[in-house]
């Protein structure tokens, strides 16, 4: 586990910004148990909405200064509804990625959940890592991954770089189990909404390649697993500059796959 000291990052005048990565709301394929991927671009639920209506109420509070979601209907429905109860959010234009999208799962879209694990199982490998025929790999998400963060660092550094304070932000306020747990008065905050296996690689890559710090008594077997629709992860990252570039300096988890509101 990486730890970053205050002492480094003041020298880099670093900038500290929140980044809260959400799921989608429950659509018909979710609940029948059947595969989406990219090929069906299936809209939210009756339930999918009102997941999305408890996850906007949740977060009314909760300043975001960036939006960033999947271009996938169920994406943009979950995160339209919660930038709809957020007074921070009416400045705000969603930035639409393909790079969020959902991992394609080739020809097991449109099929049960529980026979695709059966074929993963048949393979030697887990769900959602296994790849299907013409699916992505691992790897190919996880470079999408890559491409978003770095693309993501870049238009956050060069929006609210003047944001940072005198020598960075060198602490976040603390974990209550509240609503903006690590992110009280961190002046950037952007909310990412994307898919269930897409967030479990993008997980994965935070912390077994970045390094990411982890809450305390943390069971990675809960922070590498699926999470809930509409479930909540939280990250708080520093960013320095070097020459015209802005560059990752350290990155911790607040919490991971909070579902609070649904359980409401």
């Amino acid at each position: 586990m990486r730890h970053y000291s205050v002492v480094n990052l003041q020298s880099m005048k670093a900038l500290t910004f929140g980044i809260t990565l959400a799921r989608h709301g429950e659509t018909q394929y979710n609940k029948e148990g059947l595969l989406q991927g990219q090929a069906i671009d299936s809209p939210l639920s009756d339930i999918g909405l009102q997941q999305a209506e408890a996850a906007g109420r949740y977060l009314k509070d909760v300043k975001f200064s960036n939006v960033f979601v999947s271009d996938m209907l169920r994406a943009k429905q979950t995160a339209e509804a919660i930038m709809k109860h957020n007074s921070s959010c009416s400045g705000l234009q969603m930035a639409c990625d393909p790079l969020l999208k959902e991992k394609s799962f080739g020809i097991a879209e449109g099929q049960r959940v529980q026979e695709v694990k059966e074929m993963a199982k048949a393979a030697g490998q887990s769900f959602p890592i296994f790849t299907p025929p013409n699916g992505e790999t691992q790897e190919q998400v996880t470079e999408r991954v890559k491409e978003f963060l770095e693309k993501m660092l870049q238009q956050i550094g060069a929006e609210h770089w003047r944001d940072r304070g005198e020598d960075g932000i060198s602490e976040t306020s603390p974990v209550e189990g509240k609503a903006d747990d690590g992110v009280r008065g961190v002046p950037v905050h952007a909310l990412v909404v994307s898919h269930g296996a897409y967030m479990c690689v993008a997980v994965r890559f935070l912390v077994e390649e970045l390094h990411c710090s982890l809450p305390p008594g943390s069971d990675k077997a809960h922070l590498f697993s699926l999470s809930p629709n509409t479930g909540l992860c939280r990250f708080i990252l520093n960013m320095r500059k070097e020459d015209d570039r802005f560059k990752l300096s350290g990155i911790r988890c607040v919490f991971a796959h909070r579902g609070d509101h649904v359980k409401q």
